[in-house]
């Protein structure tokens, strides 16, 4: 099922990576009163009550070489197309702005609903500074402050109103969904149509020529799969060509459908930060994962070419070292085929239950190998571990108290568990509780 997604549209210097912030939970965009700062992420995962949903912060988009009200002008675009709900968000201390109407005029044409939050209404005293915003003919402005949090809760109550029911296709439990999720042009759409065996998805050296992510119905040796292409994460228009930081939006629902997510590296221009950013995104949403380094037909090798690039792929992408590697040549069909072996076993290996019984002999015999850590004279005790989780295996580990847990102690059980079940391809998460 996808989530919803929420765009933060807005001229310069409203609040944007605060309101972002605020409804995130944390401080995931740099804030500082000067416009333009935001340079970190700006994708997360956000919730309200029982709503969860992805929420973008326009702000972050870095358009350098365009002017002013252009860089507003295409942030407002990437949100009209990426978003299903946008907030526009204003200065309710400057007034209505000529910025302000600019970006009025383009959300105008948008069939997505916009939603008017007026930030800076610090206290009631201000409430009366929203109704110029009446003007800007985005029907009732919403006061927030985003310095006190102040409204975001009636603001999130509206959001959540304006969310479209999930209309994704239900496919039978026997199917294994798999996307291709990387930078433009490093081969996913030739990737695809090696294994369906025919020219069913546009291929082109031109970066970003696919326009939509794709669902394509597909059985091999008996097993039925749903290819998820997301190679159109670039959509045509200027703004996708001036920056491949939004790459990663059009990737961000495939990976929540997807039960094994292939992260395709360009084996010719080899491991760029853009790679890591959008592998990252397949791991914390919980993921089977496997990389995939195509293009290899395409450079010269010797005896130790795929050494030396496998030890890279482990140096770079050290948050996915239980992610098998496979080096494919979509062009000639090369190895392609034995990747579905592999999406079989990491997909079995996501949905992997072990039992209590079991698990619990594997935790006392890494315990007695390497006995729990102690604080101030206070050791930590393990009591109990039990899977409550799949797709990724999850467990809880019981024990005296959390906070005697480190985080090296936690990776030790991991790592244990790894070794004793074979759970290549798919993150683990381990949660510590006190017993009650």
């Amino acid at each position: 099922m996808s989530k919803p997604v929420v765009a933060i549209v807005g001229r310069p210097n409203v609040g944007k990576s605060t309101i972002f912030n605020r409804i995130v939970g944390e401080r995931v965009s740099i804030v500082e009163d000067i416009p333009g700062v935001t340079r970190d992420r700006i994708y997360s995962s956000a919730d309200w009550l029982t709503h969860e949903f992805n929420i973008i912060d326009t702000g972050g988009i870095d358009l350098r070489d365009e002017p002013f009200l252009e860089q507003i002008r295409q942030q407002a675009e990437i949100a009209m197309d990426e978003a299903d709900v946008i907030i526009f968000l204003v200065n309710g201390r400057d007034g209505v702005t000529a910025q302000d109407e600019q970006v009025a005029k383009i959300l105008y044409r948008t069939k997505k609903p916009v939603i008017l939050a007026v930030n800076k209404i610090d206290n009631p005293d201000m409430r009366h500074l929203i109704y110029d915003f009446y003007t800007l003919g985005m029907g009732e402005p919403y006061p927030i402050s985003g310095s006190h949090g102040l409204g975001l809760g009636d603001l999130l109550d509206e959001v959540a109103k304006n969310f479209p029911q999930d209309d994704d296709g239900e496919y039978p439990d026997d199917v294994i969904k798999f996307s291709l999720i990387g930078r433009p042009n490093v081969g996913k759409s030739s990737l695809v149509n090696s294994f369906l065996g025919e020219e069913r998805v546009i291929v082109s050296d031109v970066a970003g020529t696919t326009r939509d992510a794709v669902d394509t119905q597909y059985e091999y040796d008996g097993q039925p799969y749903v290819i998820i292409d997301t190679a159109g994460m670039r959509k045509k228009g200027k703004v996708y060509e001036s920056t491949e930081k939004y790459s990663v939006l059009r990737a961000l629902r495939a990976i929540e459908r997807s039960d094994v997510v292939l992260v395709v590296l360009n084996a010719e221009e080899g491991i760029q930060e853009q790679d890591k950013k959008i592998a990252g995104y397949a791991h914390e949403a919980g993921k089977a994962v496997i990389i995939i380094v195509n293009k290899w037909d395409a450079i010269e090798k010797d005896e130790k070419t795929m050494n030396v690039m496998m030890r890279k792929i482990r140096e770079h992408f050290l948050f996915l070292d239980y992610a098998p590697i496979m080096f494919v040549s979509a062009l000639s069909g090369k190895r392609v085929h034995t990747v579905l072996e592999v999406i079989n076993r990491v997909n079995e290996n996501h949905s992997r239950r072990i039992q209590s019984s079991i698990l619990n002999e594997v935790i006392e015999d890494a315990v007695a190998m390497n006995p729990a850590p102690t604080d101030k004279g206070r050791r930590l005790r393990l009591y109990y571990a039990t899977q409550v989780a799949i797709q990724p295996p999850t467990f809880v580990v019981f024990v005296n108290e959390p906070e005697l847990m480190h985080f090296s102690y936690e990776r030790f059980l991991q790592n244990r568990i790894r070794e004793s079940f074979d759970f290549e391809g798919t993150p683990l998460r381990l949660i510590t509780r006190a017993r009650t």
